[in-house]
């Protein structure tokens, strides 16, 4: 038995709760890893899994054995490739999910500065709104702004996602601008579909509190979308600062209910506990927040011009 490939299987197995799935991404047939899990189950004299036509899950002894075994192979990995490559010569393909939000206008010329310093790093590059659990959908890195799907994953914070409401001049000067959250509703009002809190907004000045229902006119899926409605002059919108930044500052849009401060985001790195360890992974997102910095340039004008954001 070759105990570091059993063990990597069994790893596998229980992130993904498929042999079908630890197989595909692992590059063999699921009898193989049914296999490798079957040998390190006699070497340990105890089951690993509980199994059944349409679920697997950990034992109690695969979970008391599970964590121990992840850092195992991780740490073996991670290893592995720095013996091969040095700092300076990375090699080898990433595959990233990155948040629309965030993929158009700000990652393209970091990635421009990281790929020029290891230019034998190769990016698979999928940009979309969704939560995905990197694992199964096989991503060495999702930068997302939600929770994660799944337990075993690792979360590294990259910056702090705040957000203003905001509308063009023409339509603040045809409809006037709400001074108090209620007002809101008297208005033609476009919202993120995406958000967790769905039609609930929570809206702080100093010690008031309130929570309000909001029913858009327009509702989607896409920020940018909701940018160029408000552009446009069709009604205020709630956008985060890294999409909106620019337009504040040139004019484009102006910010309404500025005295009221809406709850923030994390917006983190997410990824599998097997790649804590790897070089490739961890210099990235590094490299991200070093450049990023504590206060990110999209926000760093709109607070020396006094916008209400909560740091």
């Amino acid at each position: 038995m070759d105990r570091l490939l059993s063990t990597e299987a069994f790893v596998r197995v229980a992130q993904t709760g498929s042999f079908a799935k630890a197989a595909e991404q692992l590059g063999v047939t699921r009898s193989v890893i049914t296999h490798r899990v079957q040998q390190l189950e006699s070497f340990i004299n105890s089951p690993l899994f509980h199994r059944s036509t349409r679920h697997v899950s950990l034992s109690d002894i695969g979970e008391a054995y599970f964590q121990e075994c992840a850092d195992m192979v991780a740490g073996f990995h991670g290893l592995t490739e720095k013996m091969r490559h040095q700092r300076a010569n990375l090699t080898g393909q990433m595959r990233l999910q990155v948040l629309q939000g965030f993929a158009v206008d700000h990652l393209g010329p970091l990635l421009a500065e990281f790929t020029a310093m290891y230019p034998d790093i190769e990016f698979d590059v999928i940009v979309n709104d969704r939560v995905v659990d990197p694992i199964e959908e096989g991503f060495d890195i999702a930068f997302q702004m939600f929770p994660p799907l799944a337990e075993r994953l690792v979360v590294r914070k990259l910056f702090t996602v705040h957000r203003l409401f905001c509308a063009s001049p023409h339509y603040i000067e045809l409809h006037g601008a709400p001074t108090h959250p209620h007002q809101l509703t008297d208005h033609h009002v476009a919202l993120f579909g995406g958000y967790p809190s769905r039609n609930r907004w929570q809206f702080t000045r100093d010690e008031e509190c309130l929570e309000l229902t909001l029913h858009g006119q327009l509702r989607s899926s896409s920020v940018h979308l909701l940018r160029d409605y408000a552009v446009s002059g069709a009604g205020i919108t709630c956008l985060p600062t890294l999409i909106a930044g620019q337009d504040l500052i040139s004019g484009a849009l102006m910010p309404v209910l500025n005295d009221y401060q809406l709850s923030s985001f994390d917006f983190a790195a997410v990824y599998p506990e097997t790649q804590r360890r790897a070089l490739k992974v961890r210099t990235l997102i590094d490299f991200l927040i070093g450049r990023i910095g504590q206060v990110p340039e999209w926000d760093r004008p709109l607070l020396d011009r006094g916008y209400p954001l909560n740091l």
